[in-house]
């Protein structure tokens, strides 16, 4: 029986960041596909993993990126690259969330980052507030696909690993959680994955919304004090959520696009 419902954040309840930089690669004359070919290369110790574990600060990820990418004979600018990093919000998998929300254990599992420069949008801090529970890897200092990750969720809502359905847009993220035993739905189209998803759990999707824009662009810098929903008694650190019947905060999530290794498919 399904009791819990897992979602991976960038790719499938926002536009897959890859839209983005395929735009960067062509304002800026780089071969097509070189941004997600050069953080496929070490994917483990490059600087992008280090940044997502907390083992450099932001600054030292620019720094660090840029001279990967000169190795690679590429110029890129991480700043300005990353304003752009997140996408639009997908209405209709929002309102998937809350459904799911009302009836399921829910959680969100995100390779992510924190950065002052870089702000936060309010609707990103809605949807996280509708999960019991947000799995941050910039917290945890362990990302997808470590099956650690998968095993702390399911811990975290007292569910055994077969009682999960989640969704993720990479194959490499899902391989974990379906050894683990969840049943696992990757994310291209994201009417598909709807479908599909109920039929997991046998029930009808919720209507869906109107759908906005899923076009990247850059952000402007602001501040911004990472974190929110803090965690408190017995969640453990890397562990962000509400407790039923609690309201939310504002969490910061900067979500990765690579949560992959080298070789697997884009």
């Amino acid at each position: 029986m399904i009791r819990s419902v897992m979602f991976d954040f960038g790719g499938v309840i926002t536009a897959s960041p890859f839209e983005w930089f395929d735009r960067y690669e062509r304002e800026h004359g780089l071969p097509p596909g070189s941004i997600r070919r050069l953080n496929a290369t070490d994917p483990e110790a490059n600087a992008w993993a280090r940044l997502e574990r907390s083992e450099v600060t932001f600054d030292e990820f620019c720094d660090a990126f840029e001279a990967e990418a000169a190795v690679a004979g590429l110029r890129v600018d991480a700043r300005e690259l990353m304003s752009g990093l997140e996408g639009a919000v997908r209405p209709a998998m929002v309102e998937v969330v809350r459904d799911c929300s009302r009836r399921f254990r829910t959680a969100c599992l995100t390779n992510n980052f924190a950065a002052v420069e870089l702000p936060a949008r309010a609707e990103t801090a809605d949807v996280l507030a509708l999960f019991d529970v947000v799995l941050e890897s910039r917290e945890l200092g362990i990302r997808k696909p470590d099956p650690r990750f998968y095993e702390l969720a399911c811990q975290r809502l007292a569910v055994a690993p077969d009682e999960v359905v989640y969704l993720d847009d990479l194959g490499v993220n899902l391989k974990p959680a379906r050894a683990l035993g969840m049943t696992t739905i990757k994310v291209v189209d994201p009417g598909q994955a709807i479908a599909e998803l109920y039929a997991a759990i046998g029930d009808q999707p919720p209507p869906r919304p109107a759908e906005r824009s899923a076009t990247p662009g850059p952000l402007s810098a602001a501040g911004l004090q990472p974190g929110g929903l803090e965690c408190n008694g017995s969640r453990p650190v890397g562990c962000r959520g509400r407790s039923r019947g609690a309201g939310g905060g504002t969490v910061r999530v900067s979500t990765s696009p690579w949560e992959t290794t080298a070789g697997a498919p884009w």
